[in-house]
């Protein structure tokens, strides 16, 4: 048993073969996972039940094993921000969030440069958050 926070074996070996620019998604429960996945990605089945796990709970636990230097979102054609970027603003202070549209961000996500998409069972709206892996310094 590891010793630290994040223990799921498909995740830690995607981060473990990831590095410098390489993304990660992690999506909601709408998100069409099977249907739009990047040709290098990992698909990891989170969803345990509705609203089990949320992206943010995902969120927290991987940024005890990487550091994100980019976050995009997918902006609603509503023109009201979702109250989840505000979540994802707390748990990542110092990284702007990016928006897309609906099509650019699927677009973004299936890229060659994702390693790893991560559904889970959140049922927000928009909870759907394409990270970009961070240098770590020596």
């Amino acid at each position: 048993m590891l010793r630290q926070r994040l223990i799921h074996p498909d995740i830690l070996a995607a981060l473990a073969g990831a590095g410098h620019g390489s993304k990660i998604l992690i999506c909601d429960g709408n998100y069409p996972a099977s249907t739009i996945l990047g040709q290098n990605a990992s698909l990891v089945y989170l969803n345990l039940a509705p609203g089990k796990p949320t992206v943010t709970e995902v969120l927290d636990i991987l940024l005890t094993a990487i550091t994100v230097e980019e976050a995009s979102v997918m902006d609603p054609d509503t023109g009201r921000e979702p109250q989840v970027f505000q979540d994802f603003r707390r748990l990542l202070p110092d990284v702007a969030l990016t928006t897309y549209s609906r099509f650019e961000f699927y677009e973004e996500a299936a890229a060659p440069d994702t390693c790893l998409q991560i559904v889970t069972g959140d049922q927000r709206l928009y909870a759907n958050l394409l990270l970009t892996i961070g240098v770590i310094a020596p």
